[in-house]
């Protein structure tokens, strides 16, 4: 969820996307978070519906939701967890939720909950993280030595 990053955002996750081959592909869904002004649990289930849309649009067959109570992967668990989807060609959906988070039914929904920090992460931030370590994944999962243990 969230339009309109600053350029700085678009130019970093353009970097990292055009460094992966065609086989390991990333791609930028956006959607406009749901306007505010009605009660959060209701905003997040509108934001909710149109996330499972755009998924199944996507093919998109496992859905990781990035929570701050999910669970704390390293770099290493990322290229594993990658390169097992890639191996049995399940479609991912990194989730990032709006100012408010994720609707609770997309946590349920999800093959796995992942927070990208103990810290609290502008969306912007995020965006460009998480784009950075699926680029270390494939380093890691190619022996590329952008990833040096």
């Amino acid at each position: 969820m969230g339009q309109r990053m600053p350029a700085w955002v678009d130019e970093a996750c353009d970097d990292y996307a055009k460094r992966l081959p065609r086989d390991f592909a990333i791609e930028l869904t956006e959607l406009k978070p749901a306007p505010r002004g009605k009660p959060v649990a209701q905003i997040l289930a509108l934001e909710a519906a149109r996330i499972v849309d755009a998924c199944g649009a996507s093919g998109v067959s496992a859905i990781v939701a990035l929570d701050e109570h999910g669970a704390d992967w390293s770099s290493a668990e990322l290229a594993r967890r990658l390169g097992r989807w890639r191996d049995d060609a399940v479609g991912v959906a990194f989730v990032i939720g709006s100012a408010d988070g994720l609707d609770a039914s997309i946590k349920r929904r999800a093959a796995a909950t992942l927070r990208l920090s103990s810290m609290t992460l502008p969306h912007a931030l995020a965006r460009v993280l998480l784009f950075e370590q699926v680029y270390r994944a494939w380093s890691m999962l190619s022996g590329h030595p952008y990833h040096r243990a």
